[in-house]
């Protein structure tokens, strides 16, 4: 009987351990959290999404070029809905009935008891009308948002648009909900978590029929929506301009960077197009205009399009012969029109002969850099061709080319230097040397950068030496500057003392008579710059010129293509050569306008 007692007194105690810790609970859910009262009355109230403003964008000196605008979506409520005058709102829509018909039917099976999304991004205008007859249309509301406006309609490459979010977005980030929008390229994509703020709520009560009945607890659960972070860039907007005005009748590119910091000044990938025409309902009608067009106007040619440098590519060869050891800058080489041997043929222009190694870079000499790249692919000092050429590429490695720079927009490729294992599948191991791939000394060959490399390429030299990765952001609103970039210098593997000779020749190619770019020389500053051709097996050959100035702490380095060109010193140079000028003394002198002239009214193909 004892026993049995004592079970009793055990068992009681237990259901009453349990009975305290359910009233617990109740009295914790009750008092303390509202997370169950919340859910239990859902079906009571709906809940708004207040969007944020994103963050202005402005230039390097402050002057602003993408803000926001007003925008209103149009929503129906269904079980708000009452007879109406279709006709009168359709005129003001400036749709048909049907299109008027299908939306109601489509928003009914989507929930019927939610206000869903009719029309997007009504234009202020139809807004205004809409609104002032409002009360006629029973069950129709707006929805408040805000689209990007462009105050200056420069760099859409650089700036990107915004886009409404799909599927796949929506699993991979909570953040985002069906109709909202996002950074789909450029810097709104790079910086989308900072410039798309946060969103807001307003909870509102809404009785069986799903009409609102006013604020939910007052208001007490709602929040404000934060805006996105203002964005600086590193742009000079005017240069940006006047860069887009100098390509507007070309095919190619624009890069020009701050040397000591890395900062893009310019960005122009031609043709290129309005940013204004992704915004709004005209959007994705001319997207696929844009798609169409034979010209690429969307694809980012500074970044995406790989091409053979030319003759821009010599002064990387001839800084590896420098400090390889196999030519001296006094060593000379003969050029007869061309360097010529063991079956190879590389022809030159006319020029003195011999040359030395700075004079080779004035005047773009082939067979120098041919004999140069002999010497460093078949240096003794290595047990086989394919380790001095594996070396070779080390080099280029560290000059940014191969790999992309880890500029913060995305879609940069790479460019291409090809690997000693894509020759052994070509000429089989052991079977190449260094002419088999000789084109490789002149920029040709299987050798491809984009314009951003060959660019960043020019401010090495300008550095003597060594890169910061480039940038177009110069800071965000609150951020510390230091957690958005990687400002380490990126030394190359040729010794600074060797850039000295290299940026001789570069000077006296502008500046001295000889010079591969004489019709690009300014009075006051002094331009070292290198003239290219890059070989283009469907028409004309590319110009290119890579450049920095003043020589002396140098404030910008350049790269323009232009497709179809031909010469580097025939369209390329100039344009950089104007750029400089401009950048550098806020205008063109009386006596090169002249040449401004003739850049902004040339064309080059049918197409343009």
């Amino acid at each position: 009987m004892d026993q049995f007692a004592g079970r009793k007194y055990l068992i009681g105690a237990f259901i009453l351990l349990i009975a305290v810790i359910i009233v617990f609970r109740l009295f914790y859910l009750q008092v303390y959290d509202s997370t169950y009262r919340l859910s239990a009355e859902n079906n009571s109230r709906r809940v708004e999404i207040v969007y944020p403003a994103r963050g202005l964008v402005f230039d390097r000196n402050g002057q602003l070029i993408v803000h926001n605008q007003p925008s209103y979506d149009l929503k129906i409520a269904p079980f708000e809905l009452a007879p109406f005058d279709s006709v009168e709102l359709c005129s003001i829509l400036g749709i048909d009935i049907q299109t008027l018909r299908n939306g109601i039917h489509k928003v009914k099976t989507i929930d019927r008891e939610r206000r869903n999304p009719f029309i997007k991004q009504l234009s202020p205008e139809t807004f205004g009308r809409l609104k002032e007859q409002q009360y006629k249309f029973p069950g129709f509301y707006f929805s408040e948002r805000t689209l990007r406006k462009y105050k200056l309609e420069i760099g859409a490459h650089l700036l990107g648009y915004v886009s409404e979010v799909d599927s796949s977005l929506i699993k991979a980030d909570s953040y985002y909900e069906l109709g909202d929008y996002y950074g789909a390229s450029g810097i709104e994509k790079s910086y989308e978590n900072y410039l798309r703020g946060e969103k807001g709520r307003r909870f509102r009560l809404i009785d069986v029929r799903g009409r609102e009945q006013g604020a939910y607890k007052e208001g007490r659960y709602d929040t404000d929506a934060v805006r996105g972070k203002n964005i600086t860039l590193t742009i000079d907007s005017d240069l940006q301009a006047f860069a887009e005005q100098l390509m507007q009748n070309y095919i190619g590119s624009v890069v020009a960077i701050e040397p000591s910091t890395g900062e893009i000044l310019a960005f122009v990938s031609a043709p290129y197009y309005n940013p204004s025409l992704l915004i709004g309902r005209i959007r994705e009608e001319n997207f696929i205009t844009l798609q169409k067009d034979s010209l690429e106007p969307l694809f980012n040619r500074t970044i995406m399009a790989m091409y053979p440098p030319g003759s821009t590519f010599k002064t990387v060869n001839g800084l590896i012969g420098l400090n390889e050891g196999v030519i001296s800058p006094s060593t000379t080489f003969p050029c007869r029109m061309g360097y010529y041997a063991k079956g190879v043929s590389m022809k030159c222009h006319a020029h003195a002969s011999p040359l030395n190694f700075v004079e080779a870079v004035q005047n773009s000499c082939n067979a120098y850099f041919a004999h140069t790249y002999k010497n460093i692919i078949d240096n003794n000092k290595y047990p086989t061709t394919e380790d001095a050429f594996n070396k070779w590429r080390e080099y280029i490695v560290s000059f940014g080319f191969g790999n992309p720079t880890g500029i913060d927009i995305p879609s940069e490729k790479p460019g291409f230097i090809p690997k000693s294992s894509y020759y052994n599948r070509y000429y089989r191991k052991g079977y190449w040397k260094a002419h088999t791939i000789i084109s490789n000394s002149i920029g040709q060959g299987e050798i491809l950068t984009t314009p951003l490399q060959n660019a960043n390429l020019a401010a090495i030299i300008a550095n003597k030496g060594y890169y910061i990765v480039p940038h177009i952001v110069k800071n965000i609103e609150g951020i510390d500057t230091a957690d958005l970039h990687n400002h380490d210098k990126h030394f190359v593997m040729v010794d600074s003392s060797f850039f000295k000779y290299v940026a001789d020749g570069m000077d006296y190619a502008v500046n001295k008579p000889g010079g591969t770019a004489l019709g690009s020389r300014l009075q006051n500053i002094t331009i070292c710059g290198k003239t290219g051709t890059a070989e283009n097996p469907h028409g004309e050959d590319h110009s290119v010129f890579i450049a920095f100035a003043p020589k002396e702490n140098p404030q910008i380095a350049i790269s323009v293509y232009v497709e179809y060109g031909k010469w580097g010193a025939s369209y390329a140079a100039p344009i950089a050569s104007l750029l400089i000028e401009k950048y550098l003394t806020d205008t063109i002198a009386p006596n090169r306008k002249y040449i401004e002239q003739r850049m902004l009214t040339s064309k080059l193909t049918d197409k343009q």
